[in-house]
């Protein structure tokens, strides 16, 4: 269990030069409820579930540091300047630590004859180490992932067929039918596994594909506010907490299953062949079963719902952009002569401006709001020293959308990623981060990119989209999730 280091400003005291860290401005905390009384429905100036919109209030309100005690005790510290979020990243220590995830901690750490810990998401410290380094093999770059490109294609492949066939139906939302691809994609990566999410039996409501899904919605949904709420369930079963508890009973219990039928046909296998990502972890020294059952649930957990919502948005905006989607078809018509062409690593490596199109996207579209990290060190942000154990986070989504840093920054516009492009600039490094910055970055980054990649070629070399909906905005279900249904008029071509 991890200790947490909170900052207390008032015993604070600052170098000379620099301002007091109890002197960065923000929202009036009050005893007992800390800025909770603003994020009450109805009468509260912020909300849980629009995070982006309460960042750009309190930089217009406050600049570009603002400091906040939602929770009594627990000073966070909202950055916006990217000379800022540098900082942050680089006062993280040799185990950069989050404050994130605490609720799903208690679950698997209340349950100890199934886990050994929290799992990557909420560990910190050397045991955060241990499970990263062993891990992050077999994931570690783009060129590690290569790997499954060819399931990934094949998978992706039998996906734009399903679209094929439904595409005629009335007020189809593809949200739920970006799930299932991605279910089924996380199902290859971490599983080896095909888990049929496709077929008419696992269409059904209570399939496992289904529940699967449900599952890893409901703890997302739970998990921000649980976490930066009063915090009862630490004492209680709350019904949040239950809801929570229950969605990760039902993942845990799949991904045991399954990991327990690998393992009876990981016994037969030639040792000599390549061994697929599980089949390292079951034979990793360092690792048992337990580490794995938490992967695996975590894979479950953040594979599936971040790449569907941020898909999401990617068909939503090349749909509301016909130039973008004409320049993206004659890129596919390049790569891809026939409509059922295979993507191969050469035809990655040339989609320069679908490419250009993703990165467009992370920039308007982040998968989640910014990065948290508790400092390991005094740091000075913006002139104002700050004490070591408070709680940072980037607001990148919100310094994305400012003209200062972006020209035309609500348009969306590829071409400004292209260094042959005129509109292309040198942006600072640390404005776009979508699978957030160093060590503790998201650890399957590679492949969600290289699969968001496959699919936007395939959808464009197949499809015309033209957009059936109202305009899309963000919900903070801890990451950013579509507001609306994904309503698209699907034409073949």
């Amino acid at each position: 269990m991890k200790h947490w280091r909170f900052s207390k400003p008032s015993l604070f005291i600052c170098k000379r030069g620099y301002k007091s860290f109890i002197d960065v401005p923000g929202p009036k905390s009050l005893q007992v409820v800390g800025t909770l009384y603003k994020y009450l429905p109805l009468i509260g100036e912020y909300a849980f579930n629009e995070l982006h919109h309460n960042g750009m209030k309190k930089y217009t309100n406050y600049g570009p540091l603002v400091r906040e005690e939602i929770v009594p005790g627990v000073n966070l510290l909202w950055i916006f300047d990217p000379n800022d979020i540098e900082m942050m990243f680089r006062c993280e220590g040799k185990y950069p630590q989050r404050r994130s995830h605490l609720a799903l901690e208690k679950f698997r750490l209340d349950r100890p004859n199934v886990y050994n810990s929290g799992g990557l998401l909420p560990t910190n410290g050397p045991e955060w180490y241990r499970l990263r380094k062993n891990f992050q093999r077999g994931l570690s770059g783009p060129v590690a992932v290569k790997r499954f490109l060819s399931g990934s294609d094949n998978i992706i492949s039998e996906w734009i067929e399903r679209i094929e066939s439904i595409k005629t139906k009335p007020n189809v939302n593809y949200l739920p039918e970006l799930s299932r691809l991605f279910l089924e994609l996380t199902g290859l990566t971490s599983l080896d596994i095909r888990l049929n999410s496709f077929s008419n039996e696992e269409l059904n409501k209570n399939s496992r594909s289904s529940k699967l899904i449900k599952s890893a919605l409901l703890t997302n949904s739970c998990i921000l506010k649980l976490d930066n709420g009063p915090q009862l369930w630490k004492k209680f079963n709350t019904p949040m907490y239950k809801n929570l508890k229950n969605a990760q009973l039902y993942m845990e219990d799949v991904a045991i299953d399954l990991l327990n039928l690998k393992m009876s046909l990981f016994k037969d296998t030639d040792i000599n062949r390549n061994l697929t990502l599980l089949e390292q972890y079951l034979s990793c020294s360092e690792l048992d079963f337990k580490d794995v059952i938490g992967m695996v649930c975590d894979f479950l957990l953040a594979g599936v719902d971040t790449a569907t919502y941020t898909s999401s948005f990617l068909l939503y905006h090349v749909a509301k952009a016909p130039n973008v989607q004409m320049c993206l078809y004659q890129e596919a018509c390049k790569l891809l002569p026939n409509k059922n062409s295979i993507v191969t690593e050469e035809v990655l490596n040339d989609a320069l401006y679908a490419k250009a199109t993703i990165k467009e996207l992370f920039r308007l579209r982040p998968i989640s709001v910014g990065i948290g990290r508790v400092l390991d060190e005094n740091a000075i942000f913006s002139n104002y020293e700050v004490p070591e154990g408070t709680v940072v986070v980037s607001q990148n989504q919100i310094s994305c959308r400012l003209e200062n840093y972006f020209p035309n920054a609500n348009e969306f516009k590829p071409e400004r990623w292209l260094k042959s492009h005129p509109l292309y600039q040198k942006k600072h490094p640390y404005l776009v981060l979508p699978f957030g910055h160093g060590p503790r970055s998201c650890i399957a980054k590679h492949v969600a990119e290289q699969n968001i990649l496959i699919l936007l070629l395939k959808v464009v070399r197949n499809f015309k989209l033209e957009w059936n909906g109202s305009v899309l905005d963000s919900k903070s279900l801890l990451i950013n999730a579509p507001n609306g249904p994904i309503l698209l008029n699907i034409q073949s071509r």
